[in-house]
């Protein structure tokens, strides 16, 4: 009904982008939606229950609705298909990752697209001559680094709940701790589903809100659960880029985005001032929000004081708008 809706109040599209959060082993490039990449979609959503499972009833009520348009598939996995064998390959027999599949997608890619680009712009070099560590800080977070216009690692993997603590989804655990809690503690297999993809994170550290808007609120008021959820955020974010700095030879800039990479100036200020080892520093500027959202980026690091330091206001909206337009040819 909302759909319905929406569509009566806007122009008739031309055509459909609809963010994929996961495509699967089968499907590599953003892709028209036809009953065979439909089918292929239902097959994966399992490794992505929060995002793949309620989206596929939105696009098959957009292709009820618009039967005569082309819908189009993009995928945030898109991004890294290129990880090399080393990154994306897990220590495990080979048996699980040949029959089962097992391996590092990686995910965030649509916000990693327009994010490399808009930082390309703003240092005034070529994509394919960029060393950057890229963080994308929202609801679900994770980091990349990009070797010359590609993704050569990243946080996430076969599923977005590996990596960095998030705001409801745990990030990475000890997979040692997920089997004595089902062996000692009796957890069932949607107990753990359901507690690590909503019940964790920030939420599950602070116990009040995974929101970090909230949590430095209530840490300035003496909140020692938000305290600690904030400082097991911010190490994790920086572990999470140190890691990353790992697969580059150089880092030509940290490029914060997403929800809370634009819009929380002290959390963006703890991971930095903490990371001097990569040559970067803290007393970074705070743009107000409303000039990043009218300009679309900002540098913060201050001059001389080390490596470059952006905000990319997010730019999947746009970014698969520019997809759809390269599936089709428009």
């Amino acid at each position: 009904m909302e759909l319905r809706n929406f569509l009566s109040e806007v122009p008739a599209p031309a055509a459909v982008g609809h963010r994929i959060v996961h495509s699967g082993p089968h499907l590599t490039g953003h892709t028209l939606i036809d009953a065979r990449v439909r089918a292929l979609l239902a097959d994966v959503a399992d490794l992505a229950p929060l995002h793949v499972t309620p989206a596929l009833p939105v696009v098959d009520a957009a292709r009820e609705l618009l039967p005569d348009v082309p819908h189009v598939a993009c995928f945030d996995t898109v991004f890294h298909k290129d990880l090399p064998a080393q990154a994306r390959t897990y220590a495990v027999p080979e048996r699980w990752r040949a029959e089962y599949g097992l391996r590092r997608y990686g995910f965030h890619g649509l916000s990693y697209s327009w994010a490399l680009q808009r930082t390309a712009q703003a240092l005034g070099r070529p994509v394919d001559n960029l060393q950057v560590v890229l963080v994308h800080l929202g609801g679900g977070c994770s980091a990349c680094a990009v070797r010359n216009g590609r993704s050569v690692d990243t946080t996430m993997g076969l599923t977005p709940l590996e990596g960095l603590v998030m705001s409801r989804r745990s990030g990475s655990l000890d997979p040692g701790a997920l089997l004595w809690l089902q062996r000692r503690h009796r957890l069932s297999t949607n107990e753990l589903d359901d507690t690590l993809h909503r019940h964790s994170g920030l939420l599950g550290l602070s116990g009040t809100s995974g929101d970090t808007r909230d949590l430095v609120r209530a840490r300035a008021e003496g909140d020692a659960a938000a305290a600690l959820a904030l400082a097991t955020f911010t190490l994790s974010c920086r572990r999470g880029i140190a890691s990353m700095a790992a697969s580059l030879d150089r880092l030509d800039a940290l490029v914060f985005t997403g929800e809370i990479g634009e819009d929380q100036p002290e959390v963006r200020e703890e991971i930095c001032s903490a990371l001097t080892v990569l040559g970067i520093g803290g007393g970074l500027l705070v743009p107000e929000l409303d000039d990043l959202m009218r300009e679309g980026l900002r540098r913060i690091d201050r001059a001389g004081s080390g490596v470059p330091v952006l905000v990319v206001a997010t730019g999947e909206t746009q970014q698969i708008a520019a997809e759809t337009r390269r599936v089709l040819g428009m």
